[in-house]
């Protein structure tokens, strides 16, 4: 497959996915939307994976480009039938682009947190062979508050009803991280709205108590990201 990343922050990028895809001989395209560079015919692209980032999906006067990127989105899915991967930002943006509805989290999730699958989760194909409660990185403080029409929630969890969803068939995103390598949360906290959030929540020290949260959870989360990959090229598969 070519597959089109849309980023928002360079560090902020497929993670441990690239090692999967490389060892498959997947190729793809990056394009930094915060950096001024410019949307490409989806057409020549057989998937998008949409990133995560410091923005929220509502700021479009300080980030003009993301009006157009959630047209670009809502016309490779729905237009195009392109099997889509969303993480993060590019979950919300996902149900933004497609009619939903995204808003400031009543509480924002971030640490190392639980998420549960809902029924549609356990018995489909993009989560399977995930527990029924697993631990993963959350990272955010807004989340969707209204699902697409015709959209299923796939995971959910205490804080955030809206973990995982689907919508189609080959359509899929995440709120929360999996892709996440040993040096993700050093690199992640350069971005100063992530480390004032992550401070806020976790307190002096922040950034070292995730990390070394993080690493002790590595593999495990490792396995999680192997899992979805090869899931999500399943639902791709599909016509």
């Amino acid at each position: 497959m070519h597959i089109l990343v849309l980023q928002h922050a360079r560090v902020e990028h497929p993670g441990i996915f690239c090692d999967f895809l490389k060892e498959d001989g997947h190729t793809w395209d990056t394009v930094e939307l915060d950096e001024g560079e410019q949307l490409p015919d989806i057409d020549h692209y057989d998937a998008l994976w949409v990133m995560g980032g410091p923005m929220d999906v509502w700021q479009e006067e300080e980030h003009p480009w993301l009006k157009a990127e959630k047209e670009y989105i809502k016309h490779a899915v729905k237009d195009k039938g392109k099997p889509y991967l969303g993480l993060c930002l590019g979950h919300q943006l996902l149900a933004e682009a497609l009619g939903g509805d995204v808003g400031p989290s009543d509480t924002p999730e971030i640490g190392v947190m639980e998420v549960i699958l809902t029924d549609q989760g356990a018995s489909g194909v993009f989560l399977d062979d995930f527990e029924e409660r697993f631990s993963c990185l959350q990272w955010h403080s807004a989340e969707v508050k209204r699902l697409p029409e015709g959209a299923l929630v796939l995971a959910t969890s205490h804080d955030c009803a809206v973990q995982a969803m689907s919508w189609g068939t080959r359509a899929f995103s995440v709120q929360f991280h999996v892709e996440i390598e040993e040096d993700t949360v050093d690199n992640w906290a350069q971005i100063a709205a992530y480390s004032d959030a992550l401070e806020k929540s976790l307190g002096a020290g922040a950034v070292e108590t995730l990390r070394r949260t993080c690493h002790d959870q590595m593999s495990e989360f490792n396995k999680m990201a192997e899992r979805l990959y090869m899931n999500w090229l399943q639902t791709a598969a599909r016509t």
